[in-house]
Protein backbone atom coordinates (compact mmCIF):
# COMPACT_ATOMS: atom_id res chain seq x y z
CA UNK A 1 0.00 0.00 0.00
CA UNK A 2 1.37 3.40 -0.93
CA UNK A 3 1.04 6.48 1.21
CA UNK A 4 -1.09 9.23 -0.39
CA UNK A 5 0.87 12.41 -1.14
CA UNK A 6 -0.09 15.76 0.33
CA UNK A 7 0.98 19.08 -1.23
CA UNK A 8 2.44 21.31 1.47
CA UNK A 9 3.63 24.89 1.26
CA UNK A 10 6.65 25.48 3.47
CA UNK A 11 7.61 29.04 4.39
CA UNK A 12 11.35 29.62 4.10
CA UNK A 13 14.15 32.11 3.54
CA UNK A 14 17.00 32.11 1.04
CA UNK A 15 19.52 30.91 3.68
CA UNK A 16 17.23 27.94 4.41
CA UNK A 17 17.40 27.02 0.70
CA UNK A 18 21.18 26.73 0.88
CA UNK A 19 20.75 23.63 3.06
CA UNK A 20 17.92 22.10 1.01
CA UNK A 21 19.99 19.80 -1.21
CA UNK A 22 22.19 18.27 1.51
CA UNK A 23 20.01 18.40 4.64
CA UNK A 24 16.49 18.98 3.41
CA UNK A 25 14.32 21.90 4.40
CA UNK A 26 13.85 21.93 8.14
CA UNK A 27 10.54 23.36 9.28
CA UNK A 28 8.19 22.35 12.06
CA UNK A 29 5.10 23.67 10.29
CA UNK A 30 3.77 24.27 6.81
CA UNK A 31 0.43 24.98 5.17
CA UNK A 32 -1.79 22.62 3.18
CA UNK A 33 -5.40 22.12 2.18
CA UNK A 34 -6.74 20.69 5.42
CA UNK A 35 -10.22 19.39 6.29
CA UNK A 36 -10.83 22.49 8.44
CA UNK A 37 -9.83 24.76 5.52
CA UNK A 38 -12.21 22.87 3.21
CA UNK A 39 -15.03 23.21 5.72
CA UNK A 40 -14.39 26.94 6.23
CA UNK A 41 -14.15 27.70 2.51
CA UNK A 42 -16.75 25.23 1.24
CA UNK A 43 -17.42 27.14 -1.98
CA UNK A 44 -13.75 27.07 -2.99
CA UNK A 45 -12.44 24.63 -5.54
CA UNK A 46 -9.12 22.82 -5.03
CA UNK A 47 -7.11 25.52 -6.79
CA UNK A 48 -8.59 28.27 -4.61
CA UNK A 49 -7.93 26.28 -1.45
CA UNK A 50 -4.32 25.67 -2.50
CA UNK A 51 -3.92 29.41 -3.15
CA UNK A 52 -5.14 30.19 0.39
CA UNK A 53 -2.62 27.73 1.89
CA UNK A 54 0.15 29.10 -0.36
CA UNK A 55 -0.65 32.71 0.61
CA UNK A 56 -0.55 31.84 4.30
CA UNK A 57 2.87 30.24 3.83
CA UNK A 58 4.07 33.45 2.15
CA UNK A 59 2.82 35.41 5.19
CA UNK A 60 4.72 33.07 7.49
CA UNK A 61 7.84 33.66 5.37
CA UNK A 62 7.59 37.30 6.49
CA UNK A 63 7.81 36.12 10.11
CA UNK A 64 10.94 34.13 9.24
CA UNK A 65 12.46 37.23 7.63
CA UNK A 66 11.67 39.27 10.73
CA UNK A 67 13.51 36.66 12.81
CA UNK A 68 16.54 36.65 10.46
CA UNK A 69 17.54 40.24 9.66
CA UNK A 70 20.53 39.03 7.61
CA UNK A 71 18.39 37.04 5.16
CA UNK A 72 17.71 38.60 1.75
CA UNK A 73 14.34 40.35 1.89
CA UNK A 74 12.46 37.94 -0.34
CA UNK A 75 9.66 35.64 0.72
CA UNK A 76 10.29 32.00 -0.12
CA UNK A 77 7.67 29.25 -0.28
CA UNK A 78 8.65 25.68 -1.11
CA UNK A 79 5.89 23.51 -2.56
CA UNK A 80 6.48 19.86 -1.77
CA UNK A 81 4.61 16.58 -2.04
CA UNK A 82 4.98 14.55 1.14
CA UNK A 83 3.50 11.26 2.28
CA UNK A 84 0.35 11.88 4.31
CA UNK A 85 1.96 10.01 7.20
CA UNK A 86 4.66 12.74 7.39
CA UNK A 87 2.10 15.55 7.71
CA UNK A 88 0.26 16.05 10.98
CA UNK A 89 -2.55 18.27 12.11
CA UNK A 90 -1.52 21.25 14.21
CA UNK A 91 -4.60 23.40 14.57
CA UNK A 92 -8.20 22.24 14.51
CA UNK A 93 -9.52 25.81 14.29
CA UNK A 94 -12.03 26.30 11.49
CA UNK A 95 -10.25 27.56 8.39
CA UNK A 96 -6.76 26.63 9.51
CA UNK A 97 -4.29 25.42 6.89
CA UNK A 98 -1.48 24.79 9.36
CA UNK A 99 0.10 21.33 9.42
CA UNK A 100 3.05 19.84 11.27
CA UNK A 101 6.07 18.28 9.60
CA UNK A 102 7.81 15.46 11.44
CA UNK A 103 11.02 15.47 9.37
CA UNK A 104 12.97 17.75 7.06
CA UNK A 105 11.52 18.06 3.55
CA UNK A 106 13.91 16.25 1.18
CA UNK A 107 14.87 17.93 -2.08
CA UNK A 108 13.36 14.93 -3.90
CA UNK A 109 9.90 15.92 -2.60
CA UNK A 110 10.10 19.52 -3.83
CA UNK A 111 7.68 20.32 -6.64
CA UNK A 112 8.60 24.00 -7.00
CA UNK A 113 10.28 26.90 -5.26
CA UNK A 114 8.58 30.29 -5.18
CA UNK A 115 10.58 33.46 -4.48
CA UNK A 116 9.92 37.17 -4.64
CA UNK A 117 11.51 38.99 -7.56
CA UNK A 118 13.94 41.88 -7.12
CA UNK A 119 11.16 44.45 -7.56
CA UNK A 120 9.48 43.20 -4.36
CA UNK A 121 12.48 43.59 -2.03
CA UNK A 122 11.60 47.03 -0.62
CA UNK A 123 7.96 46.11 0.02
CA UNK A 124 8.91 42.75 1.54
CA UNK A 125 11.50 44.39 3.81
CA UNK A 126 8.91 46.88 5.05
CA UNK A 127 6.33 44.10 5.59
CA UNK A 128 8.80 41.90 7.48
CA UNK A 129 9.42 44.79 9.88
CA UNK A 130 5.71 45.08 10.79
CA UNK A 131 4.24 41.58 10.25
CA UNK A 132 3.77 40.93 13.98
CA UNK A 133 1.92 44.22 14.40
CA UNK A 134 -0.28 43.41 11.39
CA UNK A 135 -1.18 40.03 12.86
CA UNK A 136 -2.07 41.80 16.11
CA UNK A 137 -4.59 43.94 14.23
CA UNK A 138 -2.70 47.18 13.47
CA UNK A 139 -4.36 48.54 10.29
CA UNK A 140 -1.31 50.60 9.22
CA UNK A 141 0.93 47.56 9.53
CA UNK A 142 -1.60 45.48 7.60
CA UNK A 143 -1.53 48.05 4.80
CA UNK A 144 2.26 47.61 4.61
CA UNK A 145 1.95 43.82 4.56
CA UNK A 146 -0.68 44.08 1.83
CA UNK A 147 1.89 46.00 -0.23
CA UNK A 148 4.19 42.97 -0.16
CA UNK A 149 1.31 40.62 -0.93
CA UNK A 150 0.62 42.58 -4.11
CA UNK A 151 3.77 40.95 -5.53
CA UNK A 152 3.38 37.48 -7.00
CA UNK A 153 6.15 35.07 -6.13
CA UNK A 154 8.18 33.80 -9.07
CA UNK A 155 8.17 30.07 -9.83
CA UNK A 156 11.35 27.99 -10.07
CA UNK A 157 11.83 24.32 -10.77
CA UNK A 158 13.93 22.50 -8.19
CA UNK A 159 16.58 21.93 -10.89
CA UNK A 160 17.09 25.72 -10.87
CA UNK A 161 18.07 25.78 -7.17
CA UNK A 162 21.73 26.69 -7.74
CA UNK A 163 20.81 29.48 -10.16
CA UNK A 164 18.18 30.74 -7.75
CA UNK A 165 20.66 30.83 -4.85
CA UNK A 166 23.12 32.84 -6.93
CA UNK A 167 20.34 35.26 -7.86
CA UNK A 168 18.88 35.94 -4.39
CA UNK A 169 21.96 35.73 -2.18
Amino acid sequence: MTDELVRVYVPATAPMLTRLREQGLTAAEAHAVTPTLREWYAEGDEEELEYVAFTRAAQDALLLLRADPAAPRRRVVVSADLPASAVGRVDGELGSSLVGLDAPVPVSAVAAIHVDGAEAVADVAAAADVIAEAQAGDPDAQFTVDGAEDHELEWYDVTELDLLLRTVS
